[in-house]
């Protein structure tokens, strides 16, 4: 069982370093100790399904609403939508420019609020006049909702990232859409990207959004600086979970502290700060924000969701789960007809279609080597409708916590909106 453990922090996507900045109300602290401390805080760990609205959006002054939206395999998830602001910009007029925020991998919608109010995306959207809606993915502890089954059910976890394309994806952007009568922009960090690439390719939901904005965009892995991801990838350690029969990964119901060690030694890998090891060297977070990023993260995830993604990593394509050539009767030529999973064709992205993409050379996990890659891929896209920004001392975490973020990446982000659809 240890094994299974590992992958998921190498792929914790969203995850950070410690960094002292201007005007933290803590000192410095080793993301080793912290991360130790939260996962053995019996208050942390015993985390329930709670209310978007109050436990995170009501602290900055904003009121809100909750939908439950279902999705096609009957999956229910919790999305949230902020009220105008008594602060939002003058002239904002009654009719708001709908902007969906999906979040990465092993967290929910809270990590884009872990900041203050004039750094936290989500606030800054809505008080500049925009109608923000917060998207939680299944399994998260907004959304853990299903009409037939729970969470305690193994067949509950049988889904990856090409789920939550093809089904979460299309369910709250066209529940958006036609709440709001219009086309929303969407927002997407690390494995909010992925999804949206793989649907794009697949040509879902493009003609139901305005555009579209990549914060660390993930599609190729092959690239990735982390040494401690390559090894958990290429040990196939999340694939011997499912051999075992593990169908939900929930990183604080094991001693995860130990195990990394193990691997850490075994590995002469140097993990004293085991978090960063996973997404690079962030500069601009500082301590209070970690300690309120791990009071309810990580969450959990399919492991087959981990599966998925080292098979990319050791694959070294954008591709559909690979169910295996023989599986029972479920491998790849059952599934899809082939004996190989069909990749997602980035290229197939309508090149009409407003894309921002926005990168930091320091992201250990969106590599600027597999980005070219994914740029290279859309190169025939309309030269007016991408917009790529480059990052030099950013990683993974600075795109949604950094300090100043507002100016160095929203400020962008939010002129792109505007040009492509206020």
């Amino acid at each position: 069982m240890f094994r299974c453990v590992l992958i998921s922090l190498g792929f914790l996507v969203l995850a950070v370093e410690p960094y002292r900045a201007y005007g933290s109300t803590r000192a410095y602290v080793s993301t080793h100790d912290l991360f130790a401390e939260h996962l053995n805080d019996s208050q942390v760990s015993g985390v329930t399904q709670g209310n978007f609205c109050n436990d995170v959006i009501s602290k900055f002054g904003y009121k809100c609403q909750e939908y439950k939206v279902k999705t096609a395999d009957k999956y229910i998830l919790g999305v949230s939508r902020i009220l105008p602001s008594t602060k939002q910009a003058p002239g904002a007029g009654c009719t708001r420019t709908p902007v969906i925020l999906q979040h990465g991998l092993m967290t929910d919608g809270n990590c884009w609020f872990l900041n203050n109010r004039n750094q936290n995306l989500p606030c800054i959207l809505a008080d500049r006049g925009f109608d923000v809606w917060i998207a939680n993915t299944r399994g998260t502890r907004f959304s853990t909702g299903h009409e037939t089954m729970s969470t305690k059910d193994k067949e509950y976890w049988d889904w990856s990232w090409d789920e939550l394309a093809k089904y979460d994806l299309p369910a709250y952007v066209k529940f958006v859409n036609t709440q709001t009568k219009q086309k929303p922009h969407y927002i997407g960090h690390s494995q909010g990207t992925i999804i949206a690439l793989a649907a794009f390719s697949e040509g879902k939901v493009t003609n139901m959004l305005r555009s579209a904005s990549l914060l660390s965009p993930v599609a190729y892995l092959s690239h990735m600086l982390s040494a401690f991801d390559r090894v958990a990838a290429k040990s196939f350690l999340a694939d011997a979970g499912m051999l075992i029969g593990l169908a939900e990964f929930d990183i604080k119901q094991f001693h995860v502290m130990n195990y990394l060690n193990l691997i850490c030694s075994t590995n002469r890998l140097n993990c004293y700060d085991p978090i960063t090891i996973g997404t690079g060297k962030n500069c601009c977070l500082n301590s209070s924000t970690i300690v309120e990023f791990l009071k309810n993260n990580p969450q959990p995830t399919a492991m087959k969701n981990l599966v998925h993604l080292s098979q990319t990593v050791r694959d070294d394509r954008f591709a559909k789960y690979d169910y295996g050539r023989h599986n029972h009767g479920q491998g790849n030529m059952e599934k899809y007809g082939q004996l190989t999973p069909p990749s997602y064709v980035l290229s197939k992205i309508p090149k009409s279609f407003p894309m921002f993409i926005t990168h930091g050379g320091k992201d250990a996990l969106s590599d600027p080597q597999d980005v070219e890659l994914l740029k290279k891929e859309l190169q025939s896209h309309d030269s007016d409708k991408m917009t790529v920004q480059y990052v030099p001392n950013y990683a993974h975490m600075d795109f949604i916590m950094g300090t100043n973020a507002n100016r160095v990446v929203y400020e962008p982000l939010i002129s792109f909106i505007k040009h492509h659809g206020n």
